[in-house]
C-alpha cells in the first residue's frame, strides 16, 4: 500500500485530517501515518515567515528523513483589527505553555474594544506535499469569518470558540465535526492538495519500482 506521513504532533489536527483524507476515499489506498511514529524523527523547527514557508519545511524534512511522499500544512488565525496577528504565531501566541483557551481568551481581550464592523478575521491554511526527490506543491484554503464577543462552544481546536460563521451565526466551536470539516480552511485546502498527494505518491512510487527492476 501506498504511503503517505503527516508531518504534526498535534493530534486533534491529525484526526481532522485523516477524517478528511477518508472523504476523498484515500484512506482505502493509501496508508497515513505520523512523522513521530518513526523512530528519530527530527523536530522541525517552524521557521518560515508565511504559512507556506512552514508547511513546506515541515513537509520536506517529513519526506527526507522517511523516504516517503509526506504533506504538511500549518495553518492560522488572521485578524485584520490585530494587522494580522496571530497569524504564523498562531500555536505561539500567548507564549511557551499557553493552552488553546489562554490564546484565544488573550485574543478575546486584546478585541474587546474593537467595535463588530471591525471584527474580520480568517482562517488560512497552507498544505504542502514533499517527495523524497526534493519536489514540492501546496494549496491553501481560507474561511472568512469574525471574533466573538466571548467564547461558545467546546468542539475544534484552537481559536475554534472564538471564530464566528456570520452566516451561520455559530462558532467552529459550536460545529459538530463533520459540519467544521465540510467549510473550514483546512478541508478547502486539503482538497486543492488532494490530487497533488495522488499524483506525487502515484510518481515516487512508480520510480520505486523502476529502480527495483533495474536492479
Amino acid at each position: 500500500m501506498a504511503q503517505l506521513v503527516v508531518a504534526t504532533g498535534n493530534r486533534g489536527k491529525l484526526s481532522e485530517i485523516r477524517e478528511l483524507l477518508s472523504r476523498m476515499d484515500m484512506d482505502a489506498a493509501v496508508d497515513v501515518s505520523v512523522l513521530s511514529d518513526y523512530p528519530g524523527a527530527p523536530e522541525v523547527l517552524e521557521t518560515g515567515t508565511t504559512f507556506r514557508e512552514n508547511a513546506v519545511i515541515k513537509a520536506v524534512t517529513a519526506a527526507s528523513f522517511t523516504g516517503e511522499v509526506a504533506m504538511a500544512d500549518d495553518s492560522g488565525l488572521v485578524v485584520d483589527a490585530l494587522g494580522g496577528v496571530p497569524g504564523v504565531m498562531s500555536a505561539r501566541y500567548g507564549g511557551r505553555g499557553a493552552s488553546d483557551q489562554d490564546r484565544y481568551e488573550r485574543l478575546l481581550r486584546e478585541m474587546e474594544h474593537v467595535p463588530d464592523a471591525d471584527r474580520t478575521a480568517r482562517f488560512v491554511c497552507v498544505v504542502a506535499v514533499a517527495s523524497p526527490d526534493g519536489s514540492v506543491s501546496s494549496a491553501e484554503g481560507t474561511v472568512e469569518g469574525a471574533i466573538a464577543r466571548a467564547p461558545r462552544g467546546h468542539g475544534g481546536v484552537g481559536y475554534d470558540p472564538g471564530f464566528l460563521i456570520p452566516e451561520l451565526g455559530r462558532t467552529f466551536g459550536e460545529l459538530p465535526p463533520l459540519a467544521k470539516n465540510g467549510l473550514s480552511h483546512r478541508a478547502r485546502a486539503l482538497a486543492g492538495a488532494e490530487p497533488l498527494i495522488r499524483e506525487a505518491i502515484s510518481r515516487w512510487d512508480a520510480g520505486r519500482k523502476s529502480s527495483r527492476g533495474l536492479r
